[in-house]
């Protein structure tokens, strides 16, 4: 499967599948593509999907660097660029819609719609210590106890309850998971570390906000913040699916989505 390789020598795993306007979905911390699971094949009916492994995740380059989410959308914009494509659609999920956030702000031009899906525009006294919490975890007792306390984060009570074979298989797996701790703590210092609230005015790209009530690691009042501060941005509101509310509800985010999407 393809590799991009970036200035620095770095690379970038990526697919791309289906035909139509170009449509980047972009993955949260775990930075793994393979979070979006079904929605990539329905959506690629309608559109040109890309999803690509941050660096420092999954099949892409595993770099010790001091990671920032400045970075990551540029490593992000490199692969757009590499593609050859001038404009294209960006649906970010958590990191992957801070991720947005920068580059609808400092390259205008190369996002037409934006979606910020369960995301934030700066960091609160909430998010820092839950992820002070998460990393006091991954570096005390190891990466299978952070992604057995990750999951219960990111998921509601009724998806943890039903898929628990599923997670204990992937807690089974958790040092092929997050092979480089340090990377992970580096990335989790990033993303804490993030703020474009005072720029959002400057967006110019149409925007969907789109989150699930019960999310509890990015709440429904960051949502309600960047629907506020971003011009003329929308929100949408899941009546429930927790923080991974797409692969919950992916016929509903999908069809949220594409609908805002394709508008003329």
């Amino acid at each position: 499967m393809p590799h991009f390789k970036l200035r620095d020598g770095a690379e970038l795993y990526y697919e791309k599948n289906g035909s139509g306007p170009p449509l980047f979905l972009v993955p949260g911390l775990g930075g793994d593509g393979r979070f979006w699971g079904a929605n990539v094949d329905e959506l690629a009916r309608r559109f040109t999907v890309v999803v690509h492994d941050h660096r420092g995740t999954a099949r892409s380059t595993l770099s010790r660097i001091a990671y920032s989410v400045e970075q990551m959308a540029d490593d992000a914009l490199q692969l757009i660029e590499g593609l050859g494509f001038d404009r294209v659609h960006w649906c970010g999920h958590s990191t992957g819609g801070a991720m947005g956030q920068v580059l609808a702000i400092d390259h205008p031009g190369r996002i037409d719609r934006l979606v910020l899906s369960s995301t934030w525009a700066k960091t609160d006294a909430f998010f820092r210590r839950l992820f002070e919490v998460r990393s006091l975890m991954l570096r005390e007792l190891g990466p299978a106890a952070y992604l057995k306390s990750s999951a219960l984060a990111l998921n509601m009570p009724s998806w943890v309850r039903d898929h628990d074979a599923d997670l204990a298989a992937a807690e089974a797996r958790a040092l092929e998971t997050i092979p480089l701790p340090e990377i992970v703590l580096s990335r989790i210092a990033a993303i804490v570390a993030h703020d474009r609230r005072e720029q959002l005015q400057k967006v110019r790209a149409p925007t969907l906000a789109i989150c699930a009530r019960d999310d509890t690691v990015t709440p429904l009042y960051f949502t309600e913040e960047l629907v506020r501060l971003i011009p003329g941005a929308r929100a949408y509101v899941l009546a429930d699916g927790g923080h991974a509310y797409p692969n919950v509800h992916g016929d509903e985010f999908r069809r949220v989505m594409a609908a805002f999407l394709l508008e003329s």
